[in-house]
């Protein structure tokens, strides 16, 4: 990939559409993204279009939703999904790419819980375009072996995301931590067998404004990262920024970058329907196996970080590689 990858990014269409997307906050990834691959600095954006091998349609679902859905009157996907439509009959009819691979060396990049949906308005048009997601659902059309799972990843402001920290396991007191808002079934059950309940798995519905989130999940072993409303969740890379194991409680996820990672050295799995058994089973994991984890956490942590120029081995360059992958697959016609 490092020597042969090139990618051309389409440049019809206008902002905010178009060309542009949000910095920031759990959709940041999106903006961040397109604008690396605009700003003119990567050295896998392609100069011209017949040296590409991969095509990015450079539309930002969350700037049509904030554009087109304001006041938000309809919950209809139509508008967000005939503005993607369009894009792409206007493109495919000014050029040979789409139609030569069937969109097979396309793809799109996208953190909003919609994303998936745009592909509903005409499955066999989308039949091989790559979705770049971090909603990746295997039960809502998420094909591992064609689409690509990204993490979802709080940006802040005037940051690439969260604040590293680096506690030593010894002196990470809490067995296991949550806090979060009841966003979902797997989240109503967690909360109601654990809620308040226990010192060692801390798991709170509103955590006091004397507490500091960050902290605490750096002072825990474990952290609790249960589905909301979508299956991703920001807190995996939050967890793995501040040293502490993801507890991955979803279903039907399909885990980020899993083409290389191997998401059990560095994570625990719980399905819902153990979630009372969680005690249980994190006080089943030795010491031994815990440090391991923990080291590997701390290893795979610089796949989950955000760097503008990108670098060797980060997110974006880790979303590539998995798009390329994909584009390895593809035959074109000669």
């Amino acid at each position: 990939m490092e020597k042969r990858l090139k990618v051309w990014i389409y440049r019809e269409g206008e902002p905010p559409l178009v060309h542009g997307g949000p910095l920031n906050n759990i959709y940041g990834i999106e903006g961040q993204f397109i604008d690396e691959m605009e700003s003119g600095k990567s050295r896998f954006m392609a100069r011209h279009p017949d040296e590409a091998n991969l095509f990015l349609i450079p539309i930002s679902v969350v700037n049509i939703v904030n554009t087109l859905y304001k006041p938000l009157v309809t919950y209809s996907r139509d508008q967000l999904q005939r503005v993607v439509l369009d894009y792409i009959g206007i493109i495919s009819e000014r050029y040979p790419y789409w139609n030569r691979s069937q969109g097979a060396d396309h793809f799109l990049v996208s953190c909003h819980d919609w994303a998936p949906d745009i592909s509903e308005a005409d499955p066999k048009l989308y039949d091989k375009f790559i979705r770049v997601l971090c909603n990746a659902n295997t039960s809502e059309g998420f094909k591992p072996r064609r689409d690509v799972s990204i993490p979802e990843i709080n940006i802040p402001y005037g940051k690439l995301g969260p604040t590293p920290q680096s506690t030593s396991p010894d002196k990470r007191s809490i067995l296991a931590f949550f806090a979060g808002g009841a966003h979902g079934n797997i989240r109503h059950i967690l909360l109601e067998h654990w809620k308040d309940k226990d010192n060692e798995v801390q798991v709170h519905e509103y955590l006091d404004k004397k507490k500091n989130y960050f902290k605490l999940m750096g002072k825990s072993k474990f952290c609790l990262c249960p589905s909301g409303y979508e299956v991703a969740s920001a807190r995996v890379v939050t967890a793995i920024s501040v040293g502490c194991v993801p507890v991955l409680i979803s279903d039907y996820y399909a885990l980020p970058f899993s083409d290389v990672l191997d998401w059990t050295k560095f994570s625990v799995y719980i399905p819902s329907e153990k979630i009372p058994e969680i005690k249980t089973i994190l006080k089943g994991i030795s010491p031994k196996r815990y440090l391991k984890l923990q080291q590997r956490v701390t290893e795979v942590h610089r796949h989950f970080m955000i760097h503008r120029p990108a670098q060797p081995y980060d997110m974006i360059h880790m979303l590539l590689h998995s798009v390329w992958l994909r584009r390895l697959d593809v035959l074109l016609p000669s």
